[in-house]
């Protein structure tokens, strides 16, 4: 039991993080409803802003502001996966915004979001 323990807390993180997209991945790939669609996608946008920020940590790490004792590169933390993450989460609501009005434009022409009912309109004009 001692195993598992040790194992979840160095990976289990990870886990999570595989568990989130594989989730948002199921979810794209079987849900009919557009909305649902969308909220899929923002799972997996979290899941993978996630996993770079794990990447991003080290043990016994600092933040990169010069202090009088640590003059060492190898004692501060990389800034740079976590600058990369802020623009993603930007990018991340610009798209759920877009997908938000496109899904709002849709529901005004076609009354549904659902990707059969959709479909089925479409073929009939």
């Amino acid at each position: 039991m001692t195993v598992l323990n040790s194992f979840l807390a160095e990976k289990g993180i990870y886990m999570l993080t595989a568990i989130l997209f594989f989730l948002g991945m199921y979810g794209m790939v079987t849900c009919k409803n557009y909305m649902k669609k969308l909220i899929c996608m923002n799972i997996m946008q979290v899941a993978v802003i996630f996993f770079f920020l794990c990447f991003g940590q080290k043990d016994g790490g600092t933040i990169p502001v010069s202090l009088g004792d640590l003059m060492a590169a190898d004692d501060y933390i990389n800034p740079l996966p976590h600058a990369l993450m802020l623009t993603a989460i930007v990018v991340s609501l610009g798209t759920t915004g877009v997908g938000l009005a496109l899904l709002m434009r849709m529901k005004d022409k076609y009354g549904s979001m659902e990707e059969d009912d959709i479909v089925k309109k479409e073929d009939d004009l």
